[in-house]
C-alpha cells in the first residue's frame, strides 16, 4: 500500500477513533481512576487507594444483589434473549415470508417504544387493583386481585426484559437461519431427519457465530441494564429486584440514598467490567471459538 493510500484510509478511520477515544476510551480511564476516590457531588479527586474496594467486602447488601443480578441476567438471556429468540425464528423461517415478517414486527413494537411507555403499560398490567389487565382477567376468573410486582419481583422483571431482548436475536437468527444453503436441509430431508433433527444437527451447528455474538452481546448488555428496572420496581420491594448495575447508579445519582457517592459507584462498575471479561472468556471457549475461526461460516445477510 502506497504511503498517498496510508493517508487516506487513516483520514477515512480518523472520526471512529476519535468517537471512540473520546466516549470511550477517556470515560473508562477516568472511571477506573474514580473509583480510587471518595468523590462526591463535591467532585473533588481526592485519591484514598483501595478504601472503597474494601468497603465493598463490608457492604452486606452486595451479596443479595450479586445474587439478583446473576439470576436476572441469566434468566433473561437463557429464557429470552437467546431461547426463546431461537425459537422464534425457527417458527418465523418455517412459514409463509409475509407471515412471519408480520410476526416479526409485532414483536419488534416494544423495542421501537420509548422505555418510560413500555413502563407504564407494564404498570398497567401489573396493576395491583382489580383495574389491572392480568388483575381483571383474574377477576373475571372468580380470583382475587394479585399484587404480581410484590409477590413475583424476579419473574417481573425478567419477564418485561425478555419480552424487549428477545426481537434482537430473533432477527438476527433469522437471517442466520436464511443465509443456510438449502442443499443442507435436502440432504437431511433425503436422509429422513425430522424437523427436530434438521434443527439440532443442522441448523443449530451452522450459526453458532450469530449464537455466540447474541449470547456475548446481551450478557454485557444485561449486566449493565437497570432502566426498566428503576421504571416499574425501582429496585424494590426491599432490594429484591436491585441489581449491580441500578444499586451504582442509585449510590452515584441519587435514588434511595442521595449521597452522590461517585467514587464508590464508579468502584462498583469496575466490578461490572471484570463479570463481562470474564462472562466473555467463558463464551469464547464453550463455542470453541478458536475451532469457528477456520470453519467456513454462515453470514448474516
Amino acid at each position: 500500500m502506497s504511503r498517498k493510500s496510508k493517508l487516506f484510509v487513516a483520514l477515512l478511520l480518523l472520526p471512529s477513533l476519535l468517537i471512540t477515544l473520546v466516549f470511550y476510551f477517556i470515560p473508562a480511564v477516568m472511571t477506573a481512576a474514580m473509583s480510587f476516590t471518595d468523590m462526591d457531588y463535591r467532585l473533588s479527586w481526592n485519591f484514598i487507594g483501595w478504601d472503597n474496594f474494601k468497603r465493598m467486602a463490608q457492604d452486606f447488601l452486595l451479596p443479595r444483589i450479586m445474587k439478583n443480578t446473576l439470576v436476572y441476567t441469566f434468566a433473561t438471556l437463557a429464557l429470552f434473549n437467546v431461547g426463546f429468540s431461537v425459537v422464534l425464528a425457527l417458527v418465523t423461517s418455517f412459514v409463509p415470508e409475509r407471515t412471519g415478517r408480520i410476526f416479526q414486527a409485532l414483536w419488534l413494537l416494544p423495542r421501537f417504544t420509548p422505555p418510560i411507555v413500555y413502563g407504564v403499560m407494564w404498570m398497567w398490567i401489573l396493576d395491583p387493583t382489580r383495574n389491572g389487565l392480568l388483575n381483571s382477567l383474574v377477576v373475571a376468573s372468580g380470583g382475587r386481585p394479585v399484587n404480581w410486582i410484590a409477590q413475583y419481583p424476579m419473574a417481573t422483571i425478567v419477564i418485561t426484559n425478555g419480552i424487549i431482548g428477545v426481537s434482537f436475536g430473533m432477527i438476527i437468527f433469522y437471517s442466520a437461519i436464511k443465509s443456510i444453503p438449502r442443499e443442507f436441509i435436502w440432504a437431511a430431508e433425503a436422509d429422513g431427519a425430522s424437523w427436530l433433527q434438521q434443527v439440532r444437527h443442522v441448523t443449530l451447528p451452522l450459526i453458532r457465530w450469530p449464537l455466540l455474538f447474541v449470547t456475548a452481546y446481551q450478557t454485557l448488555s444485561l449486566l449493565t441494564s437497570y432502566e426498566y428496572i428503576l421504571i416499574l420496581t425501582e429496585g424494590g420491594p426491599f432490594f429484591a429486584t436491585t441489581v449491580w448495575s441500578l444499586y451504582a447508579y442509585n449510590l452515584a445519582f441519587g435514588g434511595y440514598f442521595a449521597n452522590y457517592e461517585f467514587g464508590y459507584g464508579a468502584t462498583l462498575s469496575i466490578v461490572l467490567v471484570v463479570l463481562g471479561t470474564i462472562a466473555s472468556i467463558v463464551y469464547w471457549r464453550v463455542f470453541r471459538f478458536r475451532e469457528m475461526m477456520s470453519e467456513p461460516k454462515i453470514e448474516v445477510m
